[in-house]
């Protein structure tokens, strides 16, 4: 089932973000159950992300093997699924 994740992370920098997600951007498009990426400034500040995956598991499988390991340790998303109905993408 399709599945919304939503992480809020307080204490992710727009500077430190830029510099990841070039880095990123191929490994999402290469990765199982990956659909799309959204980031953003959070309204309670820090950073916001979205994302569509076509499981929660692939998603968790993606973040402990390719984003925890290149993220500062202080660094901790709140991370928040929620099941989806359908996702399109383009």
């Amino acid at each position: 089932m399709p599945v919304l994740m939503i992480a809020e992370v307080p204490n992710l920098a727009e500077e430190t973000y830029a510099g990841m997600i070039g880095q990123m951007t191929p490994l999402f498009r290469a990765a199982k159950g990956f659909i799309s990426h959204s980031g953003g400034p959070s309204p309670s500040g820090g950073w916001r992300i979205v994302e569509a995956w076509e499981s929660e598991e692939d998603s968790e499988n993606f973040f402990n093997e390719k984003v925890r390991p290149n993220v500062a340790p202080d660094v901790t998303p709140v991370r928040t699924y929620y099941p989806l109905h359908t996702a399109i993408s383009k």
